[in-house]
């Protein structure tokens, strides 16, 4: 690991974790089909368990005490799972049935359940394994509440496993987010979909479904945007073929 790619933190001091996290669950599923026809994405299997439960498995052990989870597509199934099937974390149901509001929309919905400090934030359909050191606790230990609005976990593209994009963002040498990919060219960082975000990006917002591309937009632009980059495994579940590749990866150590 090199310093010019991660921003400095001491990842031996207990890391003051926040304690709620925004649960993004809400999504149709399309690139999973058939599999997602008769259940919502985030309740899909990966290596024994629904995704879901994978990410509540990592918020539980950084400490996490309390989750929002957004739901639109199978709402019911997915709501009784996480009401009743999640242990050790508060839960709380953004409703969505009505109109998908997609990430930014999203988090507009559940903002008055988010309170008033910095939030984790992850996706429900992506899976991560934590490396030397746990990645929620890596990002809560780099969080700087005077110069950032949002710090997002990256990957570089050569680990992003399953992912067939060519990466989102550029990161300058100490970790601050300077740009985004450009159309018909590549980046070398993929989000993993986990951050950390204050809620003062959630304002002046659009009316309607809108992705939270437009509050990173503003935060790039007020330098006040980072990238942390995570030193353990991560999959991007999006179809039926990557939970094979993935399970593949996972059995082997």
């Amino acid at each position: 690991m090199t310093a010019t790619r991660t921003l400095s933190i001491r990842p031996t001091l207990p890391a003051d974790v926040p304690e709620v996290a925004m649960v993004m669950a809400a999504g149709l599923g399309k690139r999973m089909r058939p599999l997602t026809a008769t259940r919502p994405k985030p309740l899909v299997e990966v290596a024994g368990k629904p995704l879901i439960d994978h990410a509540f498995d990592r918020l539980r052990s950084a400490g996490v005490r309390r989750a929002v989870v957004n739901v639109h597509y199978l709402a019911d199934a997915l709501e009784a799972h996480v009401t009743h099937r999640v242990k050790d974390i508060d839960i709380a149901v953004s409703d969505e049935r009505r109109q998908l509001m997609e990430t930014g929309g999203g988090l507009v919905q559940a903002r008055a359940m988010l309170g008033d400090k910095p939030f984790i934030c992850v996706n429900s359909d992506n899976l991560w394994v934590d490396g030397p050191i746990d990645a929620i606790r890596q990002l809560a230990a780099a969080w700087d509440d005077a110069r950032m609005d949002a710090l997002l976990l990256m990957v570089p593209l050569a680990r992003a496993h399953c992912h067939r994009g060519q990466g989102d963002f550029h990161l300058d040498p100490f970790g601050k987010i300077v740009g985004r990919r450009k159309a018909g060219r590549m980046a070398p960082f993929v989000f993993t979909g986990v951050q950390i975000l204050s809620p003062r990006v959630i304002r002046d917002w659009p009316e309607g479904p809108f992705s939270t591309n437009l509050f990173w937009e503003r935060a790039i632009a007020a330098e006040r945007a980072w990238g942390l980059v995570h030193q353990g495994l991560w999959f991007d579940v999006g179809s039926p073929p990557a939970i094979a590749e993935t399970e593949a990866v996972l059995a082997n150590g």
